[in-house]
């Protein structure tokens, strides 16, 4: 308690006061603790942001449709440098051998053949697995030997695909030679050599040429070459056929064949008459 003085105007004395204490200041109340259990669940931190959900998601694979495409790009980049390997003798069908492979052509300015043959099966695959097409290669890489053709035909026999489809390049000195055809087995050596590899056949044609890209003026007739001299078509048991897509002697269509675009342009031909004769 505090005292205080006061003088009083009648006594002329000092007195000493008894002074109440001042007020205490009222007193606030407290809130509440805030409770995890009554807040809305809409506060609640979410540990997975919708958003963040959705940018780690894998986009879904195709449909498998259960069709089998053997792809068989042409040659290898070390054949050239493994001669005994690719010369050995090795069955061609029609009680005939055949080298086991061969190095393959190139344009004037040395783009190889074997190159150009895999770089376009792979822009094949990548369309047809996309679809849902399973998609098997002969090889894998462009540095390799062989395989051999006799082994190139079994891959697409052991795997039982609805089509094996060979992609090779041409390589003719012919003044003016240029455009693709398109080789199958004839006269046929078993059921698949017959309708179902000639249509194998058209449908490749069709596809290429309504693309754009020109028959040959050199070898077969309107795109297409019926062959017997062929190992990887002769051991085929299922329908095959082999595209020649051009002339890698000639000056436009080396130029398509060594640029992307070109290659691009080549492969989708060959993916949407793949899936045609598929269809």
């Amino acid at each position: 308690m505090r005292r205080r003085v006061v003088f009083s105007l009648l006594t002329g004395s000092m007195l000493l006061m008894a002074c109440r204490p001042d007020p205490p200041p009222p007193i606030q109340p407290i809130p509440p603790a805030a409770s995890s259990e009554s807040a809305p669940a809409s506060e609640s931190p979410d540990p997975t942001p919708p958003s963040s959900a959705a940018s780690s998601s894998e986009p879904s694979a195709p449909a498998k449709t259960g069709k089998v495409i053997v792809l068989d790009p042409g040659h290898n980049g070390g054949n050239g440098s493994h001669a005994a390997e690719i010369n050995k003798q090795v069955p061609a069908g029609r009680g005939q051998t055949k080298p086991c492979n061969t190095t393959g052509t190139s344009t004037n300015a040395g783009y190889p053949e074997h190159a150009f043959t895999f770089d376009v099966a792979k822009r094949v695959s990548a369309a047809l697995t996309a679809k849902g097409i399973k998609v098997i290669m002969t090889r894998q890489d462009d540095s390799g030997v062989g395989p051999c053709v006799d082994k190139r035909a079994a891959a697409g026999n052991s795997a039982n695909a609805d089509a094996v489809i060979s992609i090779h390049a041409d390589g003719s000195n012919s003044a003016g030679a240029h455009g693709f055809h398109v080789a199958y087995s004839s006269p046929p050596l078993n059921a698949q050599q017959g309708e179902p590899s000639t249509r194998l056949a058209r449908a490749l044609r069709d596809g290429i040429r309504d693309a754009g890209i020109p028959t040959s003026t050199y070898l077969g007739q309107a795109g297409l070459a019926p062959r017997a001299d062929l190992a990887g078509l002769n051991l085929s048991t299922r329908p095959a056929a082999l595209v020649e897509c051009g002339n890698m002697r000639n000056a436009d269509e080396a130029a398509a064949m060594a640029s992307p675009e070109g290659r691009q342009r080549y492969a989708s031909a060959i993916a949407a008459a793949i899936e045609a004769y598929l269809a």
